[in-house]
């Protein structure tokens, strides 16, 4: 069972009401949605291309490290706006009509937190290269940056399953 079909309980369609859409929730914190409300969820943000775009912008962010070993991290590669964690495509979805629809179950909260301490890493790495420890921050996008963007990917593609039921 997955992360988030365990923190929302996303449950299979009930087969003795097969137009219900999802069980209803005796608990009252599973993520009880019609399968209109999950398709609309999944038309809102496009999952594997906002993942795509996080693996892409990961794969560049060690390239910029890496680089910075060697002459400097490009100009545009700025600390305080890494940090900013709505304003990648993933993170204006999560910050934005995600946050509306899901923000109340603890499962898209830790979604968030990850995605933030991502770029908070990210952040802190490009900083590292600016100030002359190009090891350093090497060392922090292959630890803390790769480990958070995991867990972001796995996260995600646990809610892409749940809504894709």
């Amino acid at each position: 069972m997955g992360f988030f079909r365990r923190w929302f309980r996303l449950r299979e369609r009930n087969p003795q009401h097969p137009d219900s859409g999802w069980a209803t929730s005796e608990r009252g914190t599973e993520l009880v949605l019609h399968e209109a409300e999950a398709a609309a969820l999944l038309d809102e943000v496009d999952i594997e291309g906002a993942l795509a775009h996080h693996l892409a912008f990961r794969d560049q962010l060690q390239a910029a490290v890496v680089a910075a070993a060697q002459g400097g991290v490009p100009p545009h590669w700025q600390p305080e706006a890494l940090f900013q964690d709505d304003r990648c495509m993933l993170g204006q979805w999560l910050h934005g009509s995600g946050r509306e629809r899901l923000g109340h179950y603890p499962a898209f909260q830790i979604l968030v937190a990850r995605h933030r301490y991502f770029h908070e890493q990210a952040a802190a790495a490009v900083a590292l290269a600016q100030a002359g420890q190009p090891a350093h921050a090497l060392q922090r996008v292959q630890g803390s940056c790769r480990h958070a963007s995991n867990q972001v990917v796995l996260l995600m593609r646990e809610l892409q399953r749940g809504l894709q039921r």
